[in-house]
């Protein structure tokens, strides 16, 4: 059986960073495609499927957060890697919440790009065979917790998930820290990669 190569997408303004990473990921056998704005990107992402995204954070035009929303990212069939500066750590965190697989700051060396993304597309299709809930500490949660969290890594906001769930924001708050407390998630990110299985 032969396998299909896989097709990484790499979204980044700057040429340099799309060069390197395209040199990389070629050496790794990935077919790549580089995009330097983020409306060629969606264009092409919604005819085709890659194996795997990487996402700039920061770009003229549309955002990599606006990129997420406009990909509706959290029921993307590939893992989008935000790429981020070591000043964008919340803007990382929200890139998350809007459905990013992860983030990786720069500077990066080849080895760990490469790595991440390797564990990203085994993670992502060994999600779908998994049940959901078969994270670590899923069975300390109330069911309501478990509804609360759902939507919270769903990329809800705590307005929007008392909205979705008939509850008030100030409850929501009080079920993330009692969520957060249980799975010993130190922010936001960390529990997303909890409940994603990939700490």
């Amino acid at each position: 059986m032969t396998n299909e190569p896989k097709a990484i997408y790499i979204v980044d303004d700057d040429p340099a960073v799309r060069d390197a990473l395209s040199v990389v990921f070629s050496m790794e056998g990935f077919v790549v495609e580089t995009f330097s704005d983020g409306d060629t990107f969606i264009d092409s992402a919604s005819k085709t499927q890659p194996a795997c995204v990487m996402l700039d954070v920061h770009m003229p035009g549309r955002s990599g957060i606006e990129i997420l929303k406009a990909l509706n990212a959290d029921h993307y069939p590939a893992p989008i890697f935000i790429i981020s500066g070591q000043g964008d750590i919340p803007m990382a965190v929200e890139a998350i919440r809007n459905g990013a697989f992860d983030f990786i700051e720069k500077p990066f060396t080849a080895d760990t790009v490469v790595e991440r993304v390797n564990e990203g597309i085994m993670a992502m299709s060994q999600r779908g065979a998994d049940q959901p809930g078969t994270f670590e500490g899923a069975d300390q949660l109330t069911r309501r917790e478990r509804e609360v969290l759902d939507a919270i890594t769903g990329g809800a906001s705590n307005k929007e998930a008392g909205r979705l769930l008939g509850i008030s924001p100030r409850t929501v708050e009080v079920h993330r820290a009692r969520i957060m407390e249980k799975l010993g998630a130190r922010n936001a990110a960390d529990l997303v990669r909890i409940v994603l299985g990939h700490s």
